[in-house]
């Protein structure tokens, strides 16, 4: 009797688990009529910053209108902020430099030269630097943001697709065509590891948990979790098709991945061992990029519609006009 009535209430508490599971869906979408591609987004203080062709645009995190722009950022990809300095920093990977921007007013500050094709870009908190991930050179540009000025050059040797701090002097690089990890040392300026991210390919965005020191890289169609201490693989789970964004929500412990077949893949962190896919809910076509609001668990994908491909395998066309910010949130 005591082992059936174990088993039965073994039973209904993981069926409640299952129920209390979230799910994940389109609350809103900002439209944005500017022509041009994109990449990156980011959030700060209230704001939207998207990537977006030659300029970024600048929204109202709660309402989508438009607040701003940043102009004559050519082939921008990402955005990065030093809020002490109350200042903004834009990745402009065909003019191959930085541009520095007032956060009060979108106001061009000036321009900083970088390595080519400056790609993802963050605000290290540690060295209070910025840094730029230089796809052409396979280098890392890093900015210190009272000069602007680059002070130092760092190679990895291999195209950098993303990068995350520790927040204690080390920076974790994924290396696109290497499919690896480098772990580079922001006292020395050096690379002082380089780990597999075997069977993961093609790495592309990359988080980090610095309570368990796990770090979450989206490679094709597999989410990789390494032990940032040793370079050993901690799991691997199935993900959508053309990830090129993760972030981590500490407080929920979740990692999302933004997937371009038009999914976000959601994994729990029971652990520092154990991680659970929760779902692969659906988003939109083209939605491989991702920013994320811990404080209001809200996130942000941009895509746009498309039109048929004209040849088999070709790929498609963004419908003039159409480009948009998708707004997702759990369900309550």
């Amino acid at each position: 009797m005591k082992k059936y009535f174990a088993v039965f209430a073994a039973a209904l508490s993981l069926s409640a688990a299952a129920q209390k599971a979230p799910v994940f869906t389109i609350k809103k979408t900002y439209h944005i009529q500017s022509p041009g591609g994109w990449d990156y987004l980011a959030v700060n203080n209230g704001k939207l910053y998207v990537s977006h062709g030659t300029q970024v645009n600048i929204l109202n995190e709660a309402t989508g209108d438009s607040v701003g722009v940043i102009p004559n950022t050519l082939g921008v990809h990402g955005i990065a902020f030093d809020n002490d300095l109350g200042r903004g920093y834009t990745s402009n990977g065909r003019s191959n430099n930085v541009t520095v921007f007032d956060l009060k007013n979108a106001q061009v500050l000036t321009q900083i030269s970088t390595g080519e094709n400056p790609d993802a870009i963050l605000f290290e908190p540690h060295a209070k630097t910025i840094i730029t991930c230089n796809g052409r050179s396979k280098t890392l540009s890093v900015i210190e943001p009272t000069t602007n000025r680059v002070v130092k050059t760092i190679d990895v040797g291999g195209k950098p697709e993303e990068a995350a701090s520790d927040g204690e002097g080390k920076l974790f690089v994924n290396l696109e065509d290497k499919n690896e990890i480098v772990v580079v040392d922001l006292q020395t300026h050096s690379v002082i590891h380089r780990w597999s991210l075997s069977p993961g390919e093609g790495p592309t965005g990359l988080a980090y948990d610095k309570e368990t020191k796990r770090l979450f890289a989206g490679c094709e169609q597999l989410l990789v979790v390494m032990n940032a201490e040793n370079g050993a693989v901690v799991a691997k789970l199935k993900i959508g098709n053309g990830c090129d964004g993760v972030v981590f929500d500490a407080k929920q412990k979740l990692i999302f991945t933004s997937n371009g077949e038009g999914t976000l893949s959601v994994i729990k962190e029971g652990s520092p061992e154990k991680f659970t896919l929760l779902g692969n809910f659906p988003t939109k076509r083209g939605a491989r990029t991702i920013a994320y609001n811990e404080k209001t668990g809200t996130i942000f994908l941009p895509t746009a519609e498309f039109e048929a491909p004209v040849s088999e395998g070709g790929r498609p066309r963004m419908k003039p006009g159409s480009f948009q910010v998708l707004v997702i949130k759990a369900d309550q």
